[in-house]
């Protein structure tokens, strides 16, 4: 097992990533987790090899130099956090995973991000 941690990279300015993000954020703290957890605003975001815009429109996840996105990425973050284990696989269950992933992609995901360049316009 690598001693590299997993690495997440959320927008902390849109309040609903904020809060599920800092959710995570203060349980892997708790518990000593190895989980990095980088805000795609600050300078951490230059390690990352995607664009600020790429970024903000799904939750992106390094784990063991593999790069997650949507929601394999929620999976990989669960999968490294015991109490969300079940979570994980029961998402990842055959055919609700394939749902699932549709409704991030199509419908969840293009609405956060649309609250985002809302807010952004707004500045």
């Amino acid at each position: 097992m690598s001693d590299e941690p997993t690495k997440v990279l959320y927008n902390a300015e849109c309040p609903v990533c904020n809060f599920e993000i800092n959710h995570y954020q203060n349980y892997a703290q708790k518990t000593d987790l190895t989980i990095r957890f980088d805000d795609l605003n600050s300078d951490a975001l230059s390690t990352w090899g995607i664009t600020q815009d790429q970024a903000a429109r799904r939750l992106y996840v390094e784990h063991h130099g593999m790069l997650h996105s949507g929601l394999p990425a929620f999976v990989v973050l669960w999968q490294a956090m015991p109490r969300y284990q079940l979570l994980a696989k029961i998402v990842s269950l055959p055919g609700l995973f394939w749902l699932l992933c549709r409704v991030y992609d199509l419908a969840l995901a293009p609405t956060i991000y649309h609250w985002h360049k809302l807010r952004q316009r707004r500045k």
